[in-house]
């Protein structure tokens, strides 16, 4: 529900949220069937998510109504623009489209990439099926590839003491990257993989990035020759879970899927 407030000719709207994360990737989230969103103001958007102004989050997502499927997910990154297809962000809806009474245990619904199916599981985890993988490029550098959102994929050494965000925002505004690119590092292990990611939009690292772990995972089983079709990957908000299946060719996977915690935070309202 909106509430407005008028004072000096200016409207305030109180705008209820809910806030969640999945494995540490936070978004605020908005029954845009009931309240009047203004999701073209880069501005508001980017003010909610500051985290000493506003809520707090690496984006918002409005949840809406579909002619086709049980929803629609718009997704915006806090730099306050539209995004591309967040995984994370993707299952986190997914929960919070059954706090709204829309879905039962699951769903399909409408991204920004297309539709995607979830599926809420026993322990209260979601599982969320992406889009087919094709056309993986390697480059120096590591690997290309498009999960829903477009990522850079090198592999290190040392993980830990690298500094992410001067190396991720370094290859993130390489000309090469037409729109500008996500910048993941990882680092392989008998057990997974280790991923800490470079976001744009956020232009920062994030605890975790849905699309990004999907596309390390994809990479660490062409790279290292070592995994099978499900990966277990740690990112520093949590472990998630990667599974595909290859095509044909080396460029190719389809079936994937990601499968990971998503917590509730907190309820509230803001005004705006």
């Amino acid at each position: 529900m909106i509430h407005l407030t008028f004072f000096n000719h200016i409207t305030i709207l109180k705008q209820q949220f809910t806030k969640y994360h999945g494995a540490g990737n936070d978004f605020i989230m908005v029954d845009g069937r009931k309240n009047v969103m203004p999701a073209q103001d880069p501005a508001t958007i980017e003010t909610m998510c500051d985290r000493h102004f506003g809520i707090g989050a690496d984006g918002v997502i409005i949840l809406r109504e579909s002619e086709n499927v049980d929803f629609k997910m718009d997704y915006f990154n806090s730099d306050g623009y539209p995004g591309t297809m967040c995984g994370n962000g993707g299952r986190c809806i997914t929960v919070f489209a059954k706090q709204c009474g829309v879905i039962s245990q699951q769903c399909t619904f409408e991204a920004a990439d297309g539709l995607h199916r979830a599926e809420i599981l026993p322990n209260g985890g979601v599982k969320l099926e992406l889009g087919d993988v094709r056309n993986i490029q390697h480059i120096p550098e590591g690997y290309l590839l498009d999960t829903g959102s477009p990522h850079l994929v090198i592999f290190v050494d040392e993980l830990e003491s690298l500094d992410v965000f001067a190396e991720g925002r370094k290859m993130r505004e390489d000309q090469r990257f037409a729109g500008g690119t996500n910048v993941n590092f990882v680092k392989t292990s008998k057990d997974g993989i280790e991923v800490r990611t470079y976001e744009r939009g956020v232009e920062d690292e994030t605890l975790s990035c849905g699309t990004g772990v999907t596309a390390s995972a994809i990479a660490s089983y062409l790279h290292t020759g070592n995994y099978g079709e499900s990966i277990d990957v740690r990112a520093r908000g949590g472990m998630l879970n990667v599974s595909f299946v290859p095509g044909s060719d080396a460029n190719s996977f389809g079936e994937v899927f990601l499968t990971g915690p998503v917590t509730r935070v907190f309820d509230g309202s803001i005004d705006i």
